[in-house]
């Protein structure tokens, strides 16, 4: 993983692999001219053609790292980057003394470069005049900058960060830092292989989500304490890693989670591929996004699409492509490795078109296939909804082991849908109906968090029964021929409901409210309770609508045999869910009097 992490920075995207710089991201740019005068401009160097930009990328920087940053008696910062609090004093206040003596090592590190280029101390000068740094602090004032963003110089359309002539005094200059320490014994890099002196703490890594239980900075290799030692070995040494690998692997992943990054409840997963794609066509893109065009099988087609262009040889650079996902989560400012997946392109967009494939499911109103879910409603449908005022970090908590196994389900076709993954979401379903929460939804225009939840919960269940028996006979619609009593148990619980509905629309508690759950764990018990209330509500309505509702109720009945089953497990109660669900979607298409029959929630008297 390590040595792929460096490939990565070294190879595939050319990014910065010297030790002491790195690439950083820069929200504003001072603009001054060529006398270090301030123009009066503080320019927002981001990309208005790019969503969500935060700023412009610089590859090659001066960077500190940690240690260096901490290892003098005086305060330290970085070199020609820095927040505007530190680079121009930006709202700070008089007594906090830090951020003054880090200002003054700004300005100085400003001014030893102005041997390799002059320019430096002019802009060192002007830093030094407080009426410039009024007027500095009153331009990022009107472009309502923050204190913590990042800002760098820009003498006359040119950005001294971009220059490599100050490049070699920067390294003489971390090279004093060291404070002219002996160098330990050689030993064989872990990653390269090659003899070199083991970093004694290896650099920390930006970027890791606070919303995944990250600080902001966090370290990925680690031994701080006597039980991580072994054969007397100190810090880092246990795990020899040379100076430039380690810089290579933290640039490596920096990059990763600024570009390549998803959250899935509570982690980050970062990706890439062997050989460089378009983004158009990272299947991941369609995997954590969804369906988000007005096209409900937009996702699905579209990783179908391109798995047949694969086939037919039309994307030929496509064809022999690797991948590689890793999860990563921040626990105690230590990166934790949660899981690591690698494998064919061809495989990886196969896996994604049957999982969407998997868990389509019939909208509410009949109509049409749902849109796709996300991975992380995937996910997150095995929770309650989140309580106003509830932490994203406290609710999904309760996911454990399942948001590994369904991010591996959705990059391994073969792979099955957990079975506790199942438990929770018939549970919730059941919970849902008994509350009466999915009339309210539906009510509210079938859109927003419980739909949504409704829909992955019920392409859950479908995709359980798919990967668990290739032949399992169900489909995104109505299956009039299933073969297992409970999915027709389900459908006749549907058809009672509709039934009482049309009789009796204004009842305060319904049969679904009141018997759902225990007609789907125990149906034997409770349809008969059911068929015997039928008669009172097939009494109320004209004859036409009475002979389509008992039509209904004989075929489903037919289809039962002798009884329905006394018990269901919980495999049949999902089953059973699946039934009720396509049934009412079925019904509310193609119901005959749509002032009378058939609503999302059902009320009996």
């Amino acid at each position: 993983m390590l040595n792929l992490l460096v490939k990565y920075a070294y190879d595939h995207h050319q990014l910065s692999r010297e030790p002491g710089f790195s690439m950083k991201t820069v929200r504003w740019a001072i603009m001054c001219d060529t006398q270090g005068r301030f123009l009066g401009e503080a320019f927002d160097l981001r990309n208005p053609e790019e969503k969500n930009s935060r700023g412009r990328a610089f590859r090659k920087c001066p960077d500190l790292t940690q240690p260096e940053l901490t290892g003098g008696s005086e305060d330290r910062c970085h070199f020609l980057i820095e927040t505007a609090q530190v680079a121009t004093l930006y709202k700070t206040e008089y007594d906090d003394e830090k951020t003054h003596k880090k200002h003054l090592f700004f300005v100085s590190l400003l001014r030893q470069a102005s041997e390799a280029r002059p320019d430096l101390g002019l802009i060192a000068s002007m830093l030094e005049d407080a009426a410039v740094l009024s007027s500095i602090h009153a331009a990022l004032d009107a472009r309502e900058a923050r204190p913590n963003d990042k800002v760098t110089f820009c003498i006359k359309d040119e950005f001294p960060v971009e220059s490599d002539c100050w490049h070699e005094w920067w390294r003489s200059f971390r090279v004093g830092l060291a404070g002219g320490k002996a160098p330990r014994l050689a030993m064989p890099c872990l990653i390269t292989g090659e003899l070199a002196e083991p970093l004694r703490t290896h650099p920390k890594v930006r970027g890791i989500n606070k919303r995944a239980g990250g600080s902001p900075f966090d370290t990925l290799v680690s031994f701080d304490k006597a039980a991580f030692s072994s054969f007397g070995l100190a810090q880092s040494a246990n795990a020899a890693i040379s100076e430039a690998a380690a810089y290579a692997y933290r640039v490596a992943l920096e990059d990763l989670l600024a570009h390549h990054a998803h959250l899935i409840a509570g982690v980050q997963v970062v990706h890439w591929f062997a050989k460089r794609i378009p983004p158009a066509d990272d299947p991941f893109e369609l995997l954590f996004r969804g369906t988000e065009e007005q096209e409900e099988l937009w996702a699905q087609k579209s990783a179908a699409d391109l798995v047949e262009s694969i086939r037919k040889g039309k994307r030929v650079d496509l064809a022999d492509n690797h991948y590689y996902a890793l999860t990563l989560s921040g626990a105690a400012r230590r990166i934790m490795v949660r899981d690591w997946m690698e494998g064919q392109f061809e495989d990886l967009v196969e896996s994604i078109s049957d999982w969407f494939s998997d868990l389509e499911i019939v909208s509410l109103d009949g109509q049409r296939s749902a849109k796709a879910p996300k991975l992380e409603r995937v996910v997150t449908c095995l929770l309650p909804e989140m309580k106003q005022g509830q932490r994203y970090g406290d609710w999904i908590k309760q996911l454990g082991a399942e948001r590994t196994h369904l991010w591996r389900a959705a990059l391994s076709k073969n792979l099955p849908i957990p079975f506790s993954a199942l438990a929770r979401v018939v549970t919730l379903n059941a919970r849902f109906h008994q509350t009466g929460e999915l009339e309210q939804a539906a009510e509210r225009g079938r859109s927003g968090a419980a739909i949504s939840a409704l829909y992955a919960r019920m392409g859950l269940m479908k995709a359980y029964h798919l990967r668990k028996r290739g032949d399992s006979p169900l489909m995104p619609y109505l299956n009039e021929d299933h073969p297992n009593p409970a999915y027709h148990c389900g459908r006749l619980m549907a058809v009672y409901a509709g039934l009482q509905h049309a009789a009796l629309p204004n009842v305060d508690v319904g049969v679904v409210q009141r018997y759902y759950a225990a007609a789907s764990a125990t149906p034997g018990l409770i349809l008969g309770r059911l068929a015997r209330l039928s008669t009172f509500h097939l009494n109320k309505l004209d004859a036409g609508l009475a002979h389509w509702f008992e039509s209904k109720l004989a075929d489903i009945w037919a289809r039962i045999a002798d009884r329905p089953p006394t018990t269901l497990t919980l495999e049949e109660q999902s089953l059973f869910a699946l039934g009720y669900y396509q049934q009412m979607a079925a019904d509310r298409k193609g119901k005959p009097d749509a002032a009378t029959i058939i609503s999302t929630e059902t009320k009996e008297d």
